[in-house]
């Protein structure tokens, strides 16, 4: 008798996924309440998440298309809607309609960023990000808000700042910059002693101002995009900033079934060819 293959779904990855769709709400919540700085704090703990949930997954060999999708729609809310909705009741309320479509771009700038994030695995440079990936873009955001919030600032007194952040951020989102995702670093390999001394300054400089120096250290992260593509490129065209780079998934996929199309053709030509001389 045939056996039927069990249904489901894997746990632990997903366990992993939910506190971070949790704390992208919670910051929502906590927004709505006036209180910008756990909000702040709760898109960084579901960067946290976001982190572990993929890796371990790998680890355990437990991914699945479901994780993916269900990965994908909490990075939504907890890198799309959250930052979006913390800026607007942080600073972006009173700008009227000029707030609102700040936060709408870096919305709109999220989705279009996991789309074509998802479009792009297995083809695209695991070295880079094509475009500031979504939770360094709402670890901007609520680095700054939390920022403002330790240092007293009144958000509605600076909302042109957080209009121009907020909507910079989105669009950083679906530039064609090249950001070094890291993912080329050995964890598993053996490092000198001071490497772990090391760490540990880094941990106590984070600690000493948490919300200034992670603010200060996505913000140069964010500029390096920029930067490094103004660099290295000699003649930057509209390609290297936005739109239809050759890194596009969809791009690879018609030019793909071109080149086989064209292939095709030239291998039936031959053989009519052949056929003729015989």
């Amino acid at each position: 008798m045939p056996t039927n293959k069990r249904k489901g779904i894997y746990l632990l990855p997903n366990l992993l996924t939910t506190p971070g769709l949790f704390s992208g709400f919670y910051a929502v919540v906590m927004s709505m309440n006036n209180h910008f700085e756990a909000a702040a704090i709760a898109i960084f703990v579901a960067m946290i998440f976001d982190g572990l949930d993929g890796r371990v997954a790998r680890i355990t060999n437990t991914q699945s298309d479901f994780g993916a999708e269900y990965d994908s729609m909490a990075d939504m809310v907890s890198f799309g809607m959250a930052p979006a909705l913390v800026a607007y009741n942080f600073g972006l309320a009173e700008l009227g309609k000029i707030g609102w479509l700040a936060a709408f771009v870096y919305v709109a700038g999220a989705a279009l960023r996991l789309a074509r994030f998802n479009t792009q695995i297995g083809t695209a440079d695991n070295r880079f990000f094509q475009g500031l990936a979504s939770p360094a873009a709402a670890a901007l955001v609520a680095g700054m808000v939390w920022v403002g919030i330790d240092y007293e600032v009144d958000g509605n007194e600076f909302g042109l700042v957080v209009a121009l952040v907020t909507g910079a951020s989105g669009l950083l989102m679906v530039s064609n910059f090249k950001y070094n995702s890291f993912k080329e670093l050995d964890w598993h390999g053996k490092v000198p002693f001071v490497a772990i001394l090391v760490v540990m300054l880094i941990f106590i400089v984070v600690a000493t101002a948490p919300s200034l120096v992670l603010f200060i250290v996505f913000l140069l992260y964010a500029i390096a995009g920029p930067v490094n593509t103004f660099r290295t490129v000699d003649n930057v065209t509209l390609e290297d900033v936005v739109g239809e780079a050759e890194g596009d998934a969809d791009f690879d996929e018609s030019a793909s079934n071109t080149d086989k199309s064209a292939s095709s053709t030239e291998e039936e030509i031959d053989t009519d060819k052949k056929e003729k001389k015989e």
